[in-house]
């Protein structure tokens, strides 16, 4: 018997491209009136969550703390200046400078900082201990050898991770920070794995190449820490060894390197196309892992996928490739598939020579499902309406090319947006009027789109 609860709709995604979004999915969420699921993939070792895998291990969380805190609800009819304050506290990034970056650490554990301003009593004592928590365990781990580095780090993410170790359960940290962040009981961020280990991936070029690690692969960093001499691949090996921190030893010296340095601007083109990804252990093995439960149970009641922007090998296909996704995406009984296609080329989608088609991005989506399922990547074109059934796309220079007729043929529909460029971009954004009225038209509400 049903219950008649409204199914569910699941956004696959990143972290900062897609938080610009949030709104749109909340308006589709209420004209809806359902259960909405965030599945963001923990991969990611670049930045600070670099330091903090490099020390205590486990997943990496930022893009997992950047969604929680960006769902902080705004209330424009009332003056929330503690909501406020604890989106500018968890989004708090500490200075550049070690030594800098250290003191004022030592100012919010001692909660003598500005950034405590304005949160209520309760709630600073209950974000203190946790705080105080994790600086014990970063005590605990100091050896001669390895001492954490504050540098550039995120508050919410050292948050995350004391709440992790304090527990024991990454699924009760983030129950903790959706608490404090007054998340939504309608809204959910689900890890792509519920997991208290470091999981990395790799990717695999046309030309045979193969990347290592998420940040290696979207975002090539400046590597710290070099000796000025070459060093071969054992002696890489040993120096990393005779470092105490959390990796195994013999651990692949590029997954236990610290990225806290990297910039999203300066891209280089990649030498070739990339074919495939996978997930592998710390020795550099292919590994296959198995779906967050909670994602396939949102999966199994949903009415609705999305994947949203963002980087499609790193933000999408760690999450599609798991055990069990390819089958939940692929029931019948999900009517609406939908693919908010990027504005733009990106690292992951090039190289320029050769940019990635709207059919490209389908086709990489459906062959990751069908990893997903233990099947051969070369999925049937025909297959590709499996895993999705609309593609929301802008026009204008740079976007990537979207060939109608052929998504049509394979029974794919497309929906034209009308974007917005802005001040000083040399690229066009979607309008959040404009998505919410494509995505509520191709759901079945609002007034007839303009479809291509």
């Amino acid at each position: 018997m049903s219950s008649g609860k409204p199914k569910g709709i699941v956004v696959f995604s990143g972290g900062s491209a897609a938080n610009n979004l949030v709104d749109v999915f909340k308006t589709v969420r209420e004209d809806k009136k359902c259960q909405l699921s965030y599945v963001i993939p923990i991969s990611d070792n670049g930045g600070s969550s670099s330091e903090l895998i490099r020390v205590f291990g486990g997943p990496g969380i930022g893009d997992v703390r950047s969604r929680l805190v960006r769902l902080i609800p705004d209330d424009p009819d009332h003056d929330d200046s503690e909501k406020a304050a604890i989106k500018i506290f968890f989004n708090h990034r500490l200075p550049k400078n070690r030594a800098t970056a250290r003191q004022e650490w030592m100012q919010i554990v001692e909660a003598s900082h500005s950034l405590w301003t304005n949160i209520s009593t309760a709630k600073k004592e209950l974000m203190r201990a946790i705080l105080n928590s994790v600086n014990f365990e970063i005590l605990k781990r100091m050896r001669p050898s390895s001492t954490f580095d504050f540098s550039g780090a995120s508050i919410g993410n050292l948050f995350l991770t004391g709440a992790r170790l304090f527990t024991g359960s990454f699924e009760s940290a983030i129950y903790l920070l959706s608490s404090i962040c007054s998340v939504p009981n309608h809204t959910s961020v689900l890890p792509a794995i519920n997991t208290n280990f470091t999981h990395h991936i790799s990717a695999g070029l046309s030309n045979g190449t193969i990347i290592t690690g998420q940040n290696s692969i979207s975002h090539p960093s400046e590597t710290t820490a070099l000796d000025s001499t070459p060093l071969t691949a054992h002696e890489d090996t040993e120096r990393h060894d005779a470092i105490e921190d959390a990796n195994l030893p013999g651990t692949l010296p590029t997954l236990r390197k610290q990225y806290i340095n990297f910039s999203k601007a300066d891209e280089d083109d990649l030498p070739a196309r990339i074919e495939r990804l996978w997930y592998i252990n710390p020795y550099g093995q292919e590994i296959r892992l198995a779906a967050n439960p909670a994602v396939l149970s949102a999966l199994t009641s949903a009415q609705a996928i999305i994947y949203s922007i963002g980087s499609l090998y790193t933000s999408l296909i760690p999450s599609l490739i798991l055990k069990g996704v390819g089958h939940a995406i692929e029931n019948a009984a999900i009517r609406y598939k939908i693919l908010i296609l990027n504005s733009t080329i990106d690292r992951e989608t090039g190289p320029s020579a050769t940019p990635f088609s709207a059919l490209d991005f389908v086709a990489a989506i459906a062959k990751a499902c069908a990893e997903s399922k233990g099947s051969p990547a070369d999925v049937h074109k025909l297959e590709y309406s499996s895993y999705v059934t609309h593609v929301v796309h802008l026009t204008g220079p740079g976007t990537p090319a979207v060939d109608r007729e052929a998504l049509r043929g394979l029974g794919i529909e497309t929906i034209k947006v009308y974007g917005r460029r802005g001040e000083g971009e040399g690229f066009v954004r979607y309008d959040e009027k404009g998505l919410v009225q494509a995505l509520e038209v191709t759901m079945g509400r609002g007034i007839r789109g303009r479809r291509g």
